[in-house]
């Protein structure tokens, strides 16, 4: 898989749409010290997945746990994380889906704004990557993955550094560029350092960038985008029905203008309604622009705190989940 033009093409150059899910586990399960995954991750329960008509699995990463830091229990990280995570990647790819690993939860403290967390550790959304440990993350996942094509790597899963800081001009340019960025304490390590990192390991994987406001803004990415010497570049956004950029006046002034230039996935679509009328709305501007989109998320959480999609691993849907089964189903059934 790699990108052409504002589209994502398989080898034969036939354009592929990331239509599917997310995987939620691998970025907390380990450094609260329960396991690796949340729930199970064994063939029976990659193939639910698949049995939706999905194509596409998001799994979401923690660098402590990858790197196999002192505060993590050593039986969840280091090589025996890595293991489980090479082991699913490949029974995503051995039921023909798309596998996208994604840095969800980093060093650093950060107290400011919309914190999640005051631990310096990995227990939480961090406004941006850190330079201590992110750019190792992405250059050791670079190299266990970059025989391997069909994998697509995505940087951080959702920045917030204009929380952080008081200008849109100072937020984007620590997005891109890192370093000492207002109103974070840690060195930052921006999307060129995560870029840099990946193909300085020799990877010539895709990769998505999310925009600012937890991946939700969009509307300076091309301006501030970082330099891709491979070409593989590809923008991430997240939406969900309570977040700002909600409404399809917003995806047409913001949305559009990257999609034309750019491939764009939506990395997590949902809501907490326990419906889904507003990923109904979500899909169907998608669908109309021929871009891609992933629910949150395939775990066994209530549907308003999640959102989730199932209530059981073998795939029996939520009234929220439902509606993404369907849609995938009339899609590629």
């Amino acid at each position: 898989m790699h990108v052409s033009g504002n589209k994502l093409v398989d080898a034969f150059g036939a354009t592929r749409r990331l239509l599917g899910v997310n995987r939620s586990g691998g970025e907390f399960m380990c450094v609260q010290g329960y396991g690796i995954w949340d729930g199970p991750v064994d063939d029976a329960a990659i193939k639910a997945i698949a049995d939706w008509k999905a194509n596409t699995v998001r799994i979401p990463l923690n660098e402590e746990c990858w790197l196999g830091l002192s505060n993590v229990k050593s039986q969840y990280s280091g090589a025996n994380y890595i293991s489980a995570v090479k082991d699913l990647v490949a029974r995503v790819e051995a039921h023909g889906m798309t596998p996208v690993v994604e840095l969800h939860w980093t060093y650093g403290q950060y107290t400011g704004n919309s914190a999640g967390c005051s631990d310096v550790h990995a227990t939480c959304q961090k406004p941006m990557p850190d330079m201590q440990y992110s750019p190792a993350f992405w250059s050791s996942v670079a190299s266990t993955f970059k025989a391997d094509p069909a994998v697509a790597f995505d940087l951080f899963n959702e920045p917030y550094p204009d929380r952080a800081t008081a200008t849109t001009t100072q937020a984007w340019q620590c997005w891109r560029d890192g370093g000492s960025c207002p109103g974070i304490g840690y060195e930052v390590a921006g999307m060129q350092d995560l870029v840099d990192a990946v193909r300085g390991a020799g990877a010539n994987n895709p990769i998505l960038a999310g925009g600012l406001a937890y991946s939700n803004d969009l509307s300076q990415w091309l301006t501030y985008r970082p330099t891709d010497p491979a070409g593989n570049l590809a923008a991430a956004y997240h939406v969900y029905n309570f977040n700002t950029c909600a409404s399809e006046s917003c995806w047409n002034s913001t949305l559009a203008p990257v999609a034309a230039q750019v491939p764009l996935v939506a990395g997590e679509i949902g809501e907490n309604t326990c419906s889904h009328a507003f990923v109904d709305q979500v899909m169907k501007w998608f669908d109309a622009h021929g871009l891609s989109y992933l629910g949150w998320t395939w775990n066994t959480w209530d549907c308003s705190s999640g959102p989730s999609l199932i209530s059981s691993y073998d795939g029996t849907p939520t009234s929220y989940g439902a509606g993404l089964r369907d849609h995938l189903r009339a899609l590629n059934g």
